[in-house]
């Protein structure tokens, strides 16, 4: 049994970033980049008004203004601003030459056909300088950015059509034993339906992999060996959940062998989740989960998604709140790492759920997040800051 750090810490020496493809960008949403993108133009490429108004001199305020021409967004001005002159210009247009102030036109008086009089006080220049905001061949994202909707704002502002990008991970997930049918099914006297399975998907749909989902795997090793076998040449990262603790039909860490995985480690020193295998054959991983289905979702969220992002190069930290915990938290045993599940109260604090072990994944419908508690502790106090792994 290793501790939860040295488990991470495995992971981390054993993952192999993924090839890199180039897709369109529409189709970017939770990619992660895979090369730095630099601008290729200045941004504004040009002075730019803010508002809707007049361009005119600064020292030209106080008199009554001639109006040149009136210059619509993506229009590029004909008239040079003089003295007593303006030219009406619309948000995101072109700043003619010789004017260094656009007045809002809520300041403005028409007193003629092609006349005008500024009524305020005083007034901000109210434009954008040419390459205020970035300057060519600036980068403007690095490699390892999770591409976010802004991130695709970005890439299309630079003119980015085909980002390149990590490959998707694909996952294939399998559930293990006799006792499973699925959702469908009525279960027998000794049956239950395969939660797991199905909740392992949509947290890798949530991920951003392409998950496949190969079935339960009977209680026999040849079963067991098939099904994993079929998996992993279809998937990077495979993923199991039961048959790995202590029973007497628990073979599967010796059908993993078999498959050609070298395991790497077979449990943590944590609550809950202790029975996990990591694996690895090439630059395949395979992770078996236990089959209680709060360890599987647990330790999808911290070890899996690590994997998920060493492996695909994603650089974006993962979402995390430090809040005061809401009232005391206790437990009685100490001697491994625990994860509970907590709820963010109205006033701001850490709340626990109600929660009764590693089956209760009921309790995981009201959490927004994990707390840790750390080796040794057996408490913590109302008011004291902690991080909330968000889920």
């Amino acid at each position: 049994m290793i501790l939860f750090e040295e488990a991470l810490d495995i992971i981390g020496k054993s993952a192999v970033p993924l090839s890199s493809e180039k897709i369109r960008l529409e189709e970017s949403f939770g990619r992660v980049l895979s090369m730095d993108i630099f601008s290729d133009m200045d941004m504004p490429p040009f002075d730019k008004s803010a508002v809707d108004g007049y361009a005119c001199r600064h020292a030209d305020l106080e008199q009554e203004l001639r109006v040149l021409e009136t210059i619509p967004a993506g229009k590029v001005p004909t008239k040079y601003v003089g003295k007593g002159e303006c030219s009406k210009l619309m948000t995101g247009g072109m700043l003619p030459e010789g004017a260094d102030t656009v007045i809002m036109v809520e300041d403005v008086e028409v007193t003629g056909t092609d006349a005008i009089r500024f009524t305020a006080s005083r007034t901000s220049p109210n434009y954008c300088l040419k390459a205020e905001d970035i300057t060519k061949g600036e980068k403007v994202l690095d490699k390892g950015a999770l591409i976010r909707p802004q991130e695709i704002a970005i890439l299309a502002s630079v003119g980015c059509a085909n980002p390149e990008v990590y490959k998707q991970p694909r996952i294939g997930i399998i559930s293990t034993g006799d006792e499973l049918v699925e959702p469908a099914e009525i279960p027998a006297l000794s049956q239950i339906r395969n939660s797991n399975a199905y909740q392992l998907l949509a947290q890798a749909k949530r991920a951003d992999c392409a998950a496949t989902y190969f079935g339960i795997a009977h209680d026999t090793e040849e079963a067991t060996l098939e099904i994993i076998q079929q998996a992993a040449a279809e998937s990077d990262i495979v993923i199991l959940s039961g048959g790995i603790s202590a029973g007497d039909f628990d073979f599967v860490p010796a059908v993993i062998q078999q498959a050609g995985f070298d395991i790497k480690f077979r449990s943590m020193a944590v609550q809950p989740g202790k029975p996990v295998i990591f694996a690895t054959r090439g630059n395949q991983y395979l992770v078996a989960l236990p089959g209680n289905p709060v360890s599987s979702f647990v330790q999808f969220e911290l070890l899996v998604k690590h994997l998920i992002k060493l492996i695909t190069g994603n650089k974006f930290p993962g979402m995390q709140l430090k809040v005061p915990m809401g009232i005391d938290y206790s437990r009685k045993k100490t001697s491994r790492k625990a994860f509970f599940p907590v709820y963010l109260s109205a006033d701001g604090t850490a709340m626990p759920v109600e929660y009764h072990g590693s089956a209760h994944i009921h309790s995981y419908i009201h959490a927004h997040g994990i707390v840790t508690i750390e080796i040794g502790e057996n408490k913590i106090s109302k008011g004291t800051l902690v991080d909330v792994r968000l889920v």
